[in-house]
C-alpha cells in the first residue's frame, strides 16, 4: 500500500476518510496533534515543555513537530497516513528530506476537493449528540436524524458547535486555501498530488481514493 499526505480545507471530511483507511486496509493513522497531545501525556521534559507552550497559546515550533514526527515514522512497520502536516511549502520541504532519511517513499498526495458552498454546508450543518457523541448534519439527507435535532440512539437533543458559524467558516476556509496553493503546487510539481472530488457522499471519495491506491 502507498503511504498517503492528506491535505483539506475544512469540514472536507478528512478524518472520517482516514477512518475508512484505516478500519479496511490496517493504515496507521499519523495526526501531529495526537502526537503533541500524547507528549504531553507522557510527562517527559519535552512534554513538559510543550504544555506550557500549548496552555499559553503559543504555536508549538517546526523543529519539535519535525523530531515528534520522526521519532513516529521511525516505529512503523507499515502503510501510514500523515494528517495535519505538512501545512505549510517549508515543512513539506523538511517532510521530504525527513523521508530520505529514514528511508520512507512518499508517492501519493491526497487533496479532497471541494467548493466552498458544500464545505461550509458540511461544516454549519454539523450536529452531534451530547450523550453518544453519534454525529449528524441537517443538510444532507444521509446523515439527517430520523426526528430534527434528535439524536435517533438516545432520543435527546442533538447539539451544534458554537463556532461553526457561516462568518467563522468562510474565513477559515478562504485562509486555508491561500495558504495551501503553494503547497499544492510543490506536489504537483512533484507528480505525486492527486485531486480527489469531494464534491459527493463520504462512500463515493472513499471509492475514488482506493482507486489511487
Amino acid at each position: 500500500m502507498k503511504n498517503i499526505i492528506f491535505i483539506a480545507p475544512p469540514a472536507a471530511g478528512k478524518g472520517t476518510q482516514s477512518d475508512l483507511l484505516v478500519k479496511k486496509y490496517g493504515y496507521s493513522h499519523i495526526s501531529t496533534g495526537d502526537l503533541l497531545r500524547s507528549e504531553v501525556a507522557s510527562g517527559s521534559e519535552l512534554g513538559n515543555s510543550l504544555k506550557d507552550i500549548m496552555a499559553s497559546g503559543s504555536l508549538v515550533s517546526d523543529e519539535i513537530v519535525t523530531t515528534l514526527l520522526k521519532n513516529k515514522l521511525s516505529t512503523l512497520d507499515g502503510a501510514f497516513i500523515l494528517d495535519g502536516y505538512p501545512r505549510t511549502l517549508e515543512q513539506a520541504k523538511t517532510l521530504s528530506n525527513l523521508a530520505k532519511e529514514l528511508g520512507i517513499v512518499l508517492d501519493t498526495v491526497l487533496y479532497l476537493d471541494m467548493d466552498s458552498v458544500t464545505a461550509m454546508k458540511r461544516a454549519v450543518g454539523r450536529i452531534t449528540c451530547p450523550s453518544c457523541k453519534r454525529g449528524y448534519n441537517k443538510y444532507f439527507d444521509e446523515v439527517k436524524p430520523k426526528l430534527e435535532n434528535i439524536c435517533d440512539d438516545c432520543n435527546i437533543q442533538l447539539e451544534s458547535r458554537s463556532d461553526d458559524t457561516e462568518e467563522t467558516f468562510k474565513t477559515r476556509f478562504n485562509t486555508y486555501i491561500e495558504n495551501t496553493e503553494p503547497l499544492l503546487k510543490y506536489y504537483k510539481d512533484l507528480g505525486i498530488l492527486y485531486m480527489i472530488d469531494n464534491s459527493g457522499t463520504p462512500q463515493s471519495t472513499f471509492e475514488k481514493i482506493e482507486e489511487v491506491i
